[in-house]
């Protein structure tokens, strides 16, 4: 009662004091301990991540001052997808000796929540995050307003803000790359045990809007076809390898990575280097030997690297010159030095431009031939070619000064290293031989094909054929098939001593190259004479209608079946005929493309006759397809990934659809291989007809090339799809051989599959550049580093 008296009555004022004390004292530590937790937090309009970029010396960086701008250009992206920063980030740039440990920076979003609860959190590269305030929200959807306000409607595909031809940002970038290029020095040895030194950082925002840039639109949303005509390889690849279950699930303690121990090494090639089945093969007289033979599980084992290993030195210097180490071969320039195919100096592999046809250089042999024949017209009429038996591939490099892209290949053979050669130069190759399977290429695609000394028997190769009436032999088999992807109208050039010389060997195989090249109807235009280098070469020319065919007297060799599709090549074995030319209006192959560049935009006159991919009219999928790849490397891919743009040169996608991601690429000194798995939709002709180069390929075995031979792998969409077939660890394995240290891998698909292949790539010890997630979809950009585990597994198919 004391208390109570006190409270009511004499004690009131006193108790209000102590009262008014006690929630002083307690709004103090509120605020306190507000004030510490804040100090955790970085406001989102602060929040600063590094994106750094490799720049060799430290003397260059990429994107100085530039404002990293995100945006979404398909309008029908859902409107909550489209909201912006409130206020634009400034970049800054600070360059680190090539000693100093590199501040990597992660950029992680994550939008996973409803919208009415949704908190936008933001993650830099200390893992600190913080939620957008009820001003900023405000700010960011009047932004959606206006970008809604400005969509424009009468396009049935949904609005896309067009970027043009070429951005800014994209020309910028272009005189950047070359001003880096004509001062670049040696290269240094970079080593890395789980992180690469990097001279220089750049700080870019973190914005939801990288990966909205590249948010596919209704109209590119994969639906089934409405009329099922497009096919796939699998339909008629033959010996399809049994489907290799993957596990559902990730388990880091199971990545126990080791070396492969194998007779190749540094250059091992899974499915070339099978010594085992070769062993097994019963004929290898017409080159079974150099062709495909994947071990029956793949490999999921690294490759080392060669001792003394260097970054690759950088286009256009490495055309003339790689580092010794990094493809240590010196057989070439015993054989070939006399011929200027390449030679040893100092610490370098040199490469005076010569060949065995060119020995006083590419650049006088390409004009050469033009010369000959005006009508070739390198760049305009004939853009993509093929370079049988390339050798070092000067021939094509060279050809880039033209606009025209050359797809080289040559077997892994007598000829050391000549396609790895290639490769680190920077130039397109890959290992093939004309064997007794079809070449990966659809029909009718190349503009020219070209032969300089290749060592391919055109004369003799072919079979016995036999009717109930008569029988005849027919030898130029491989001829048949040069005669399949050369298009209507095309041009092939052989350049080899029977066109120029007398001796009685030379002379009968010009015979019997006479007798076979008339029964295929090809037109020799002319045999030009090239005086500096003592050579000449014959040009033909493939008919454009089937009008010499009807009147053959004999049917030698024989017309292709129907049925027998000339665009079925994955694993197809050759064909003893030929297939009849397209001549319909609305046929692929009737009319010659467009000149470049042009051919490159416009989508192809026979596409008008089809359904696209995804189930839309093909024509529109394919214009909104190269929109949708503009905006995704100009305002997503070129700032917003952490990727040092000035290093790449050799680019593969490696699930191309249409070649809108190359075809974005066309102003920027890179190549870009078009991959069209065998079981997807067969959109390789398009990639050709728009004059780029691609190849099918099985994303279960392994690629027909060297070890770090890309700059950048690119992975849309596909490896979620391979689930089913294949081990996805024995595909990042795969990847993780064919890319550089240093190189990158971006990642387009599930959040499943971009979480599993983070954690895989962790495990690698490869550093996360980007990654991001909104719903179900996700974004990585990783980066290969020099890490190599030290265990080692023994590949007893591969030990000599």
């Amino acid at each position: 009662m004391a208390l109570g008296k006190n409270f009511r009555g004499e004690g009131r004022k006193s108790t209000n004091y102590y009262s008014t004390v006690f929630v002083a004292v307690f709004v103090g530590f509120c605020l306190v301990g507000i004030w510490i937790v804040m100090s955790f937090i970085v406001p989102f309009q602060n929040t600063i991540v590094q994106a750094p970029e490799t720049v060799n010396e430290g003397k260059h960086i990429v994107n100085n001052n530039a404002s990293t701008h995100f945006e979404d250009s398909l309008g029908d992206i859902p409107v909550e997808s489209t909201k912006v920063n409130s206020q634009t980030q400034k970049t800054e740039s600070e360059s680190q000796p090539e000693n100093e440990g590199d501040r990597k920076g992660v950029e992680k979003v994550s939008e996973d929540s409803p919208e009415e609860n949704k908190q936008e959190v933001v993650r830099d590269s200390s893992g600190q995050s913080s939620e957008k305030n009820d001003l900023e929200k405000e700010l960011d959807g009047n932004l959606n307003s206006e970008s809604e306000s400005n969509k424009s409607t009468d396009n049935n595909l949904g609005a896309e803000r067009n970027i043009g031809e070429a951005t800014d940002q994209e020309e910028k970038f272009g005189e950047a790359e070359e001003d880096k290029t004509e001062n670049h020095g040696h290269s240094e040895t970079k080593q890395s045990t789980g992180e690469s030194n990097l001279e220089s950082h750049v700080n870019n925002k973190v914005s939801k809007e990288a990966f909205l840039a590249g948010t596919q639109p209704e109209t590119l949303t994969e639906v089934a076809t409405e009329n099922g005509t497009w096919l796939t390889q699998a339909a008629e690849s033959q010996h399809e390898k049994e489907s290799q279950k993957s596990s559902a699930s990730v388990d880091n303690s199971k990545y126990d990575w080791k070396l492969c121990k194998t007779s190749a090494g540094s250059e091992y090639i899974p499915c070339l280097d099978n010594v085992k089945a070769i062993r097994m093969l019963r004929s290898i007289k017409h080159y079974e030997h150099r062709e495909r033979h994947c071990p029956n599980e793949a490999p999921t084992c690294l490759v080392p690297l060669p001792e003394g290993y260097q970054i690759p030195i950088r286009w256009p210097q490495s055309r003339e010159k790689i580092w010794f180490n990094n493809a240590p071969h010196t057989k070439l320039v015993e054989v070939k030095g006399h011929q200027n195919w390449v030679k040893v100096t100092g610490e370098y592999l040199t490469f005076p431009g010569g060949g065995t046809q060119f020995k006083n250089g590419a650049l006088h042999y390409i004009e050469f031939i033009q010369k000959s024949l005006r009508n070739i017209a390198w760049g305009k009429r004939s853009r993509v070619i093929l370079d049988v038996g390339c050798g070092v591939a000067s021939f094509g490099g060279y050809l880039f000064e033209k606009d025209v892209l050359t797809m080289s290949f040559a077997p892994k053979d007598v000829h050391e290293a000549q396609v790895q050669f290639a490769l680190e130069r920077g130039i397109p190759a890959t290992l093939g031989v004309m064997g007794t399977k079809r070449l990966p290429y659809p029909g009718s695609v190349f503009d020219l094909i070209h032969c300089a000394r290749c060592r391919v028997p055109w004369h003799i190769e072919g079979v016995r054929i036999t009717y109930i009436k008569s029988s005849f032999s027919w030898w130029g088999k491989l001829l048949l098939e040069l005669n399949r992807v050369l298009r209507p109208g095309g041009y092939f050039v052989w350049s080899a001593t029977p066109v120029y010389q007398k001796d009685p060997e030379d002379v009968g195989i010009w015979k019997d190259m006479v007798e076979i090249t008339k029964s295929m109807c090809w037109d020799l235009v002319v045999i030009g004479k090239d005086k500096l280098n003592g050579v000449a070469a014959a040009i033909y020319r493939k008919p454009t209608d089937n009008e010499c065919y009807n009147r053959r007297p004999k049917n030698e060799p024989p017309i292709c079946d129907e049925s027998d599709d000339p665009n079925k090549a994955w694993n197809v074995s050759l064909q003893n005929c030929m297939h009849k030319v397209q001549v319909g209006a609305s046929e692929r192959g009737s009319v010659w493309p467009e000149q470049w560049p042009l051919r490159l935009e416009k989508p192809p006159y026979w596409l008008n006759s089809q359904a696209g991919v995804y189930g839309r009219e093909a024509s529109v999928e394919f214009t909104a397809d190269y929109k949708h790849w503009k905006n995704v490397i100009s305002h997503s891919y070129l700032n917003g990934m952490g990727i040092n743009w000035a290093s790449i040169r050799n680019i593969m996608d490696m699930n191309a659809a249409y070649g809108g991601f190359a075809a974005a690429l066309k102003n920027w000194k890179v190549w870009v291989m078009n991959v069209v798995p065998f079981d997807f939709p067969d959109t390789l002709p398009i990639i050709y007809e728009r004059g780029l180069f691609g190849i099918y390929h099985d994303w279960c075995e392994s690629f027909s090339t060297y070890p770090r031979s890309y700059d950048l792998l690119h992975a849309d969409s596909l490896l979620s799809k391979l689930n089913d077939r294949c081990k996805i660890v024995a595909v990042i394995a795969e990847v993780d051989r064919m890319l550089r240290p240093e190189g990158y891998l971006i990642v387009r698909d599930n959040v499943e599959t971009t979480s599993e292949i983070e954690s895989i790539a962790k495990s690698l010890h490869w550093d996360i550049r980007f990654t991001y997630s909104k719903g179900d979809e996700g974004l990585l950009c990783i980066q290969k580093t020099f890490w190599r585990p030290t265990k080692v597994e023994t590949i007893a198919a591969a030990i000599v």
